[in-house]
């Protein structure tokens, strides 16, 4: 998607990424396009949001109080299964990021208490830098739509200037004369 319309006849050319997130297109401009990729990374941002306060609330209440043998196997389930859906809502190379640096428990033993509270905070660590990222994508992306705005704005001819200003929406075209009301 690397494609945008362009000039008045709509034909297409060559720019930057332009990325969807819950149903908005933005684009990037030079150096921010790194950043656009990391917010469209995000397949699912609701589902991951989801999960990654669930994984929270669950880090709180394990600090709390201690956890017997069943509780521990659980929570176990509940982790490995809270990671097979985040991979669902990702793309594959923050999956692969994820694998990564997520250990899987042993085999056939239960783990203990301080082995679940370090996967867990480990877990909830990785997805709040996931979403400081997004909104740092978020505000770069902004900041480059308003550049390219007032870049279009200042490549305007004279007289064709934004709304209120002479020659905008509400000016007649000639410079120094308010809007009369009337449209002929």
């Amino acid at each position: 998607m690397s494609e945008q319309l362009s000039g008045q006849g709509g034909q297409r050319e060559q720019s930057d990424p332009v990325v969807v997130v819950s149903g908005t297109a933005l684009t990037a401009g030079g150096e921010d396009s790194d950043a656009a990729r990391a917010v469209g990374s995000v397949e699912q941002p609701a589902k991951v949001m989801r999960i990654g306060s669930m994984v929270r609330q669950l880090l709180e209440e394990v600090r709390g109080a201690p956890l017997d043998d069943a509780g521990r196997a659980r929570l176990a389930q509940v982790h490995e299964r809270s990671l097979a859906e985040l991979e669902d809502g990702l793309s594959p190379e923050l999956v692969a990021e994820l694998r990564r640096i997520t250990l899987p428990f042993g085999e056939g033993e239960t783990p203990s208490d301080a082995e679940l509270r370090i996967a867990q905070a480990q877990l909830v660590g990785w997805l709040e830098g996931l979403f400081h990222g997004i909104q740092t994508a978020l505000v770069a992306q902004q900041v480059a739509a308003r550049s390219q705005l007032e870049q279009m704005r200042r490549a305007l001819p004279p007289g064709q200037g934004g709304a209120g200003g002479p020659g905008g929406l509400g000016g007649t075209g000639q410079p120094g004369q308010g809007s009369t009301g009337q449209y002929l």
